[in-house]
């Protein structure tokens, strides 16, 4: 209890009996008794203190004997989880993988060749001391099982393999040939190169006969022949696409494939790639010309400046740029002919997938000169028949784009021209003569 509350009560006391007509000296206690009556009940706190202090303390003691008990009783569940799961056996005829039985571990089952994998091939032990899965077991496959053979033949089965028992009229490895009919589209028939005879033994009294890969059986049972399969046309006839990139040519049991002069058989047997007479050395280009590689070939080429006419003229800078002379100072028209002329020739196959960005025309700045402060890019001329767009990519830089799909061969050439203004002020304009070179193929 706060000592200052109970000197507020006995001033109050006092007041109390002064204004109810009685004096100070009768009705409220002197100095000294006030001070024995405080020192009084501090003594009577301070026990009341000392004895909440202790029982908290008996309290405490008594709540850690308790949980000290507590922890030292057996657990339940400690006794009855466990931390491993039973052994496990490798199936017969199989393999078993992982020899750790405990809570989380897995253990892996393989058969062996000919028997099947029936159950699970993996386990994982779980917490609760069982496996997931259910139990591995290696069966015998047959493999005449799925049933192989076709328009009624007899499968026999063998030590993992089996063959075919073919019925009158049907041959091939499961039957699949009928042999007294019309030889099918695929067939070579007429030249005596693409045929050979069987090989045929003799079986349980039975006589069986069987082709090279790359022929299929033919004619009678008593008199039958391995004709050639023309693979050629029977992917056509699959519309499985192209087996050849170019051109598939049919040769006894295989076939093989050939590029177009000019071009290169990759190491896939069947793609095409266009060879560089350039970068080979192997062109005939005289001094003074470039060579420009094409689809299948080559191309010699000079390209010159635009002809002088007024004040304008031009000088040719490297073999494929022109630039402008000085111009008078009064000569407007000068100004605002090309100032520069480039010269680029791109190789195209045929059929390209539209829209494609064929060329890219950007300006370039000195160093420590400031560009302009914007450009105009379009088309000036040529023969593009509304076959490209020319279109902005970034503030910097214009794109040539072709829309529509081009057949070759064939040459499509297009003026491509860049203007540079300061404000609405025109400063120079450059002019990109672009020549197509579309090759006859598509690849």
């Amino acid at each position: 209890m706060d000592l200052s509350f109970l000197r507020r009560c006995l001033i109050l006391l006092c007041l109390s009996a002064a204004q109810s007509g009685h004096t100070a000296v009768q009705t409220c206690m002197n100095k000294h008794q006030v001070v024995g009556l405080l020192r009084q009940m501090e003594k009577i706190l301070k026990g009341q203190e000392i004895r909440f202090t202790e029982g908290l303390r008996i309290m405490k003691s008594k709540l850690a004997s308790l949980q000290n008990s507590v922890s030292k009783l057996p657990q339940a569940d400690q006794s009855a989880a466990p931390t491993a799961c039973p052994s496990l056996e490798a199936p017969t005829h199989g393999t078993k993988f992982g020899s750790k039985y405990f809570v989380g571990h897995e253990v892996h089952f393989t058969c062996a060749q000919g028997y099947q994998l029936v159950g699970s091939a993996t386990r994982a032990c779980r917490d609760n001391g069982t496996w997931t899965g259910a139990g591995a077991v290696c069966k015998d496959v047959s493999e005449c099982a799925s049933s192989p053979c076709q328009n009624g033949g007899t499968c026999v089965q063998g030590v993992n393999q089996y063959r075919c028992t073919c019925p009158q009229n049907w041959s091939g490895s499961h039957c699949q040939h009928q042999t007294q009919t019309a030889p099918p589209e695929w067939s070579v028939m007429n030249d005596p190169a693409f045929s050979r005879r069987p090989r045929c033994a003799q079986v349980n009294q039975a006589r069986h006969c069987s082709c090279d890969a790359g022929f299929h059986m033919s004619g009678t049972s008593d008199n039958s022949i391995c004709q050639d399969v023309n693979e050629c046309e029977v992917y056509r006839l699959d519309q499985g696409g192209k087996l050849c990139v170019h051109e598939c040519v049919n040769v006894p049991g295989s076939y093989h494939c050939y590029c177009p002069s000019g071009y290169k058989l990759l190491p896939d047997g069947r793609s095409c790639e266009d060879v560089d007479e350039c970068l080979s050395q192997k062109h005939n280009c005289s001094q003074g010309t470039s060579c420009i590689n094409t689809g299948g070939g080559f191309r010699c080429v000079n390209p010159e400046c635009p002809r002088s006419h007024g004040n304008t003229s031009y000088v040719k800078t490297s073999p494929f740029q022109c630039e402008r002379n000085p111009c008078p100072m009064d000569s407007r028209s000068c100004h605002h002919a090309p100032k520069t002329m480039s010269f680029h020739y791109l190789s195209q196959p045929s059929n390209l997938q539209t829209p494609a960005t064929l060329f890219r025309m950007a300006t370039a700045v000195a160093p420590g000169r400031t560009g302009p402060d914007s450009l105009r890019f379009g088309i000036a001329g040529g023969n593009s028949r509304g076959i490209f767009v020319m279109q902005r990519s970034d503030r910097q830089t214009g794109e040539l784009i072709l829309v529509q799909q081009l057949r070759g061969p064939q040459e499509i050439s297009v003026d491509v021209d860049m203007s540079e203004y300061s404000g609405r002020a025109f400063q120079a304009k450059h002019v990109a003569r672009v020549h197509v070179l579309v090759s006859p193929y598509s690849f």
